[in-house]
Formats: C-alpha cells, sequence, structure tokens
C-alpha cells in the first residue's frame, strides 16, 4: 500500500485509545503499530521484510532513464545493445547481466575492485570464472576502481585507478552498469521509533527465530544478516510465520546454496575450500564436466564438480559446481548437507545416466580417489 513507518508511541495516535499516555508509552508499545500514509495498522505481530537496494557508488550517478548509466533495474530495459558496455562489479549481478548483453553482441569490460571475479565464492570457481569469460571474450579489469564518471550526449567516460594507487587512466563506454551490491532497505522505517538498532552493515539482528530485540517485530530477508538471495528469504519467511504461529520454523543458515546464471552457471553451498582448510583437515574430489557424458553430448565441456569432505568423520563441508545445469545440481548438494551425508553416501547412491548429476556422484567418488570415468 506505499512506505510503512513505525509509529513513534510518544506521538500518540491510536496508543491514546488504548488507555496509555503519550508520555508514559514506553518505546515497545508502538512495536505493533505502523503509518502507511493517511492509514494507521496495529497489529499483535509486524515482520520486517523490505528488501534491498542497490547500493550507489560515488562519483558514479545513476539515471536509468538516460540508459546510459544504469543499475541493475536499467540493464533490463535497455532499448538496444550498446556497442560498448563497462560493467562496475564483478559479483553476481554484474556477471549475469554483463554476459547477457555480451551473448547480444557488445563488448563488455568488467572493471573489479578485488583481485578475482565472484567474491564469496570458493577460489578455484573464482579462478575458473575467469578464465571462461576471458574466453567468451569479455575483458576483465581487476584490481581496478572508480573513481569518477562523466556522461556527454549518449556516451560516458569513466576514471580508472589501481586498486593499489596509481596513474589514472580514462575508459569510454556506451553503456555503464553500476553493480557493486545491495544494501537492505532499513532506512526511512521509523526503527528508532521502537528503540531498534541496526548493525554496521545496516542489517536488523535477530536471534535463530527471526524476533528481534523488541518483542513482537520479527525479521527476515535481505534486511537480516546472510545472503541476500530470494530462496533464502522464501525460506525465511516461512519458517517465521510457523514460529509466529506457535510451531517450530527452523532454518539452516549453513546450507543455503547460492547460484550465478551465467554461461555456464556457477553454484555453490557449504563451505568454499579456503574455509574449510581453515577449520581443520579435509578431502577435496573434483570431475571434470567434459568428462561428463551428458555435458559432452550437448557440447557443454566447460566447468567441473568439487566435494569437500571432513577428513576424519567423511561429512560433506561444500559443494562447488560449474556446469550448464549447475543451479540444478546443486540442489541435490544442499539435501545431501541438510541431512549430515557423508561423501560415501553420495557415491553409493545411484544416479540415473546419462545426466549432469552423474558429475556429483563422480566428483564424491573422487574424494577417496574412486572416480570411475577418469
Amino acid at each position: 500500500k506505499g512506505h510503512a513507518t513505525f509509529v513513534n508511541p510518544r506521538e500518540g495516535g491510536d496508543l491514546k485509545q488504548s488507555g496509555a499516555s503519550s508520555t508514559e508509552a514506553p518505546a515497545s508499545a508502538g512495536a505493533h503499530t505502523v503509518k502507511v500514509g493517511d492509514e494507521t495498522v496495529t497489529a499483535k505481530n509486524v515482520i520486517i521484510a523490505t528488501g534491498s537496494s542497490v547500493t550507489p557508488l560515488p562519483g558514479v550517478e545513476v539515471d536509468n532513464d538516460k540508459q546510459v548509466v544504469v543499475d541493475s533495474t536499467g540493464a533490463l530495459e535497455l532499448k538496444s545493445v550498446p556497442k560498448k558496455m563497462v560493467v562496475i562489479g564483478g559479483g553476481v549481478i554484474g556477471l549475469e547481466l554483463g554476459s547477457v548483453w555480451r551473448r547480444l553482441g557488445a563488448e563488455v569490460v568488467v572493471v573489479e575492485f578485488l583481485d578475482q571475479l565472484l567474491p564469496g565464492m570458493d577460489g578455484e570457481v573464482r579462478k575458473e570464472a575467469g578464465k571462461i569469460f576471458k574466453k567468451q571474450g569479455m575483458e576483465l579489469r581487476l584490481s581496478t576502481k572508480v573513481t569518477g564518471c562523466t556522461v556527454k550526449g549518449k556516451k560516458a567516460t569513466l576514471t580508472l585507478e589501481p586498486a593499489a594507487g596509481g596513474d589514472s587512466e580514462t575508459l569510454e563506454a556506451d553503456c555503464v552498469l553500476v553493480s557493486i551490491g545491495r544494501r537492505p532497505n532499513t532506512d526511512r522505517l521509523g526503527l528508532e521509533n521502537i528503540g531498534l538498532e541496526l548493525n554496521q552493515r545496516g542489517q536488523i539482528e535477530t536471534d535463530h527465530d527471526f524476533r528481534t530485540k523488541v518483542n513482537g517485530v520479527w525479521a527476515i530477508g535481505d534486511v537480516v544478516p546472510g545472503p541476500m538471495l530470494a530462496h533464502k528469504a522464501e525460506d525465511e519467511g516461512i519458517a517465521c510465520a510457523e514460529n509466529i504461529a506457535g510451531q517450530t520454523g527452523i532454518v539452516n543458515h549453513d546450507v543455503i546454496p547460492g547460484v550465478v546464471y551465467t554461461w555456464p552457471e556457477f553454484a555453490g553451498v557449504g563451505l568454499t575450500e579456503e574455509d574449510a582448510k581453515a577449520r581443520g583437515a579435509v578431502k577435496i574430489g573434483k570431475f571434470p564436466m567434459m568428462a561428463n557424458s551428458r555435458a559432452k553430448t550437448n557440447h557443454e565441456p566447460d566447468g567441473f564438480v568439487k566435494v569437500i569432505a571432513d577428513a576424519e568423520t567423511d561429512r560433506v563441508l561444500g559443494v562447488w559446481c560449474i556446469a550448464s545445469v549447475a543451479g540444478t545440481m546443486i540442489a541435490q548438494a544442499a539435501q545431501a548437507m541438510e541431512f549430515g551425508a557423508t561423501s560415501e553416501d553420495i557415491a553409493y547412491t545411484c544416479h540415473a545416466h546419462p545426466t549432469h548429476s552423474e558429475a556429483i556422484k563422480e566428483a564424491a567418488m573422487a574424494v577417496t580417489g574412486k572416480p570411475i570415468h577418469m
């Protein structure tokens, strides 16, 4: 219905009707009342699920209407294929949209502050991603920062510098896509009116069942810590509703799959190899997609599957894959990890042939050095 804010209990309103004075009402008294325009709504429980929005980049002004400097929304509404597109940010959204416009014929340059693409994903996956996108004709400018942007007519001129410092240079483009991440929509909600504070990232902290520190106020999705993913928010919303209803709603945040919808797709769940090794000894099995019969038949040789298991218990700690249908394949890994499966459990599970998912079975077999088709 519009923008909602929590009502300050000291401003009176509906609270006076309940007998509480505007000077005596505690901060939590307004936690059940929100104002939407001229309408005031009161409820026993309030769930904050306001999502996220594009993070702005200082010195680069987005104007989707002009279609020269755009954000992810504007990149979906371009009326024609730009001759040259510069993507600021080598994360998920930037690569997804940049690769689409590359396939449509645009010359694409990705400018990333870090030394590799896809921060947060497994290191080997990130390295392979760079090779694949270069092979597809995308230019990668890693360890580079954007310090400014000017627009003249239908052209944009970016100013670039090495991330570590150094001489600047300019880069012209017909379209600039700003995709450096997203930020939670937690401002202008009137959270200060109910005594609810934000963490350093602007997120709302909750306990395991999505309760905030204010009784009757809950929070889920992009406004709470964790990856900003639709499926995470969906599961949290269901669990939160169950908890409000007196049931037991649980989300295992250690098993939230993530997918990059490019070609091929990149997907992972659980720990990266780097994080797993930092926690203890591990065993790792890999299987290349070029040895998978379905991938070979479909002429989709790029990618691999990696299974990371605890060296002592064999419990699967993480699975990472690059494949044309990696986003579909990763569901099997997530389900296995949810039930505490070992790599042996996956290896002993019969997989239909020929399918891409056989690569997960083979990677699990490779954990103990026993893959069949390589």
